[in-house]
Formats: structure tokens, sequence, C-alpha cells
């Protein structure tokens, strides 16, 4: 099961994660995707990817960066962003791909102004 906190703001936020954040807006903002998103891997190296809508393959922003993750050998996941137009919580399917690789790895959902609406935890 998954709680929401929806009191955090980017002020609250620890450093690390406000650069998540900034990541998956840059990157959702220089594609014009629906969704940007970026993870940061127990290395402390970070991964961000927008919305993949091909007529032979359809991933979610979050979907996408666990797949550049796991594509570059990362051993799991320390938190996750995802930033799309109103704050809206991602699918199952994408917080599973999360979860996967960072079973207790913070999921922080933005909206385009980069304000966290929620933090998906375990």
């Amino acid at each position: 099961m998954s709680q929401a906190d929806s009191g955090a703001t980017a002020r609250e936020l620890d450093p690390e994660d406000a650069k998540i954040v900034v990541l998956a807006r840059s990157t959702r903002a220089r594609v014009g995707a629906a969704e940007g998103a970026a993870v940061r891997d127990t290395d402390g190296r970070t991964y961000a990817a927008a919305t993949v809508s091909l007529p032979s393959l359809r991933l979610s922003a979050l979907q996408a960066a666990v797949a550049a993750a796991v594509s570059s050998g990362a051993p799991g996941l320390e938190a996750a962003a995802v930033v799309n137009t109103d704050g809206v919580e991602p699918g199952a399917e994408s917080v599973a791909a999360v979860r996967d690789l960072g079973p207790d790895a913070p999921l922080l959902v933005a909206d385009a102004t980069g304000a966290v609406r929620a933090v998906l935890t375990s």
C-alpha cells in the first residue's frame, strides 16, 4: 500500500530530492511531454525520461526513467519524482516500476511548476 503526504513543499524537500524534481520538470519541458520523471539510484546517479508514445511502444515517464536506470546497472533506487500538468498521481503500473527497484523509495509527485503535491511511500 502507498501513503500520500500532500503537505510537502519544495522548501521542505531534501536538496537531493529537490534536484530530481527539477530534473523531471526540465525533461518534461524540453520535449513537451505529458510527464517528466527522474530517479536517483543508490549510488547517487540520476536518470531522467519523458513519456514515450510511439505506435509500437508506450511508457510512462516513470517507467522510462526506471528502464534507463536498470539498463545502466542501477542496484536500486533511493527516490523518484514525476512531474505532470496538475500533479496527478501516476498509475499503478508506473508506481510498480519504481517499487520493483526501490521498494522504500519516496515517489515525489509534482505539478508543472515543480510544486510537490504528494509524496507516495510504500
